[in-house]
């Protein structure tokens, strides 16, 4: 039964620039599995910067689009689960912590724009695992750049192959559509938003005079040529190194107008790999295991603002959960029963009995929960951390009344478990600093303290570039580099060190001065070192 229910599960994240089409794809994937009915029925979570004074309404927003982040449908036999992810970069931390929960990835490009900032960043984190990759390059009836210059800019770009798996017909005013490489099928474009897209008629000869017939000699011709090179030049479809994130396979089309999509989810749930095996400290754990094991990668509070409540986002790993049985939390060493755990589905929650490997379940949380944690039926395991970047802003928090010193301790506790941001603490005096990807974190952050903790602060400037955690197998070596630069140390949350660097020339200095120490970029060393001792 385990096994069955593996197999049927596909758990991806779409994943892409801002305004690359990422929420419109989400949404028409949605529409071409049944899962919703029509086009905006899905609320588009781009967070725009915005005044603080807009602040509750983003919130309102944003709840939702925490909601929907997560939607699950059946399609051709199989259970789908989308993980939408924040397109603002000021919340690519966020995005960073869903990619540890799925399986493979829908990346989305521009045609017009290409590969832009956030893209390489966010392919970074997916080549640190090995996640495959599917690469869908939309708004093909736009006027964008040749087809062959943007292959060429995403191996290039993202240091990875790729493989044309559809070729368009055009471009713009002259686009007519997608010869599918993959079914040996042509799928013919029109301009309309509210249909799905059926036109799709069967090539079984590409040089039959019957392509002239349907698209004009002067396209049948070009798409001959561009045929024979994309097989001449570029390496055959191969699935093993898709799976294991060397190639990937990309497709053209206009999420806008439905168009390319088919395909795209049609072989998608083709070649995408079910849920597979996770690393945890002490061993890899396979989702076909009896004993059901899970980790929470993201924490929202006030999903629903009338009841206060808090959801913790579990992506199940092995066995099958079920409601209302005890669970292990390793870090807290207790059990907890869950009465009401949620599936979600388009932008509506519903109760579930029972979930499987690659499934995500929201568990009401009282404050139990912190990223990361790990849920099992007894096995005292710790899931690989969800991975901590470098912050790139960083401001001191100023209590701004003394009387509700709890009351800020416990919001800039919570809010950093969550994930908005990550904490460190300066001695002496218990200095709060708070850094993040970016600036809209910080007015999130504020808003959020007032509003449910009753807290109050200003957030004042520091000019730091970097932070990095700092380690050595030479303990007195760590240890003299903190006494000698104590203004510039803090500790994160696990009290672990962070040295705080003023200029990129600062940071290249240190590290040329002190050989013995290890400067880290990003958290992941926690796990290492777990996995070691």
């Amino acid at each position: 039964m385990v096994s069955e229910e593996i197999l049927r599960r596909r758990t991806f994240a779409i994943i892409s620039h801002p305004d690359a089409g990422k929420t419109t794809l989400t949404e028409k994937l949605l529409l071409f599995g049944g899962a919703i009915n029509t086009a905006g029925a899905v609320k588009s979570n781009k967070i725009t910067k915005s005044a603080t004074s807009d602040f509750l309404e983003i919130e309102k927003q944003r709840g939702i689009s925490v909601a929907t982040s997560v939607m699950g449908f059946d399609y051709a036999g199989h259970k789908i689960n989308i993980l939408d992810t924040p397109g603002h970069k000021d919340f690519a931390e966020d995005t960073y912590r869903t990619l540890s929960a799925v399986d493979s990835v829908i990346l989305v490009v521009d045609c017009v724009k290409g590969v832009e900032e956030q893209t390489r960043n966010l392919m970074q984190v997916c080549r640190m695992r090995n996640t495959p990759v599917i690469v869908f390059i939309n708004k093909m009836d736009r006027e964008g750049r040749d087809p062959y210059e943007l292959l060429d800019e995403l191996e290039r770009e993202l240091n990875i192959h790729v493989r044309p798996l559809s070729w368009p017909i055009g471009m713009g005013s002259t686009f007519k559509g997608v010869y599918n490489l993959f079914d040996k099928d042509l799928r013919l474009f029109t301009a309309n938003k509210q249909q799905l897209t059926k036109d799709v008629i069967a090539i079984e000869d590409i040089k039959s005079s019957e392509l002239d017939e349907i698209i004009g000699k002067q396209s049948a011709d070009t798409l001959r040529s561009d045929t024979d090179f994309l097989n001449e030049f570029y390496e055959n479809f191969d699935l093993d190194l898709y799976k294991e994130g060397y190639l990937a396979p990309v497709f053209f089309g206009s999420a806008i107008y439905n168009f390319g999509v088919g395909e795209l989810l049609d072989t998608f749930v083709k070649i995408a790999p079910s849920p597979q095996a996770v690393q945890a400290s002490q061993r890899e754990v396979r989702p076909e295991e009896n004993a059901f094991t899970g980790f929470i990668f993201k924490i929202h509070a006030n999903l629903d603002p009338n009841h206060r409540d808090r959801i913790a986002f579990c992506r199940i790993c092995s066995g099958k959960f079920e409601r209302n049985k005890l669970y292990y939390h390793t870090r807290l060493d207790k059990r907890i029963r869950f009465s009401s755990p949620t599936s979600f589905m388009a932008n509506e929650k519903s109760l579930l009995d029972e979930a499987w490997p690659g499934d995500v379940v929201g568990l009401y949380d009282t404050g139990s929960f912190k990223i990361g944690d790990t849920l099992t039926e007894g096995e005292l395991l710790q899931y690989k951390g969800i991975p901590s970047f470098s912050p790139e802003i960083f401001k001191e928090v100023v209590n701004k009344d003394p009387f509700k010193t709890k009351q800020l301790e416990k919001g800039i506790r919570q809010l950093t478990d969550e994930g908005v941001a990550q904490l460190f603490m300066q001695q002496p005096g218990s200095r709060k600093i708070v850094g993040t990807v970016g600036e809209l974190q910080f007015d999130v952050i504020k808003f959020r303290l007032k509003q449910e903790y009753g807290a109050t602060c200003d957030l004042y400037p520091l000019n730091y570039y970097k932070a990095c955690w700092i380690t050595s197998d030479d303990k007195e070596a760590l240890a003299r580099f903190i006494a000698i630069k104590g203004s510039h140390i803090a500790y994160d949350k696990d009290d672990n060190p962070v040295f705080f660097a003023d200029t990129s020339w600062v940071l290249r200095s240190v590290q040329e001065h002190y050989p013995k120490l290890n400067f880290h970029f990003t958290s992941d060393f926690k796990f290492e070192a777990a996995r070691q001792g």
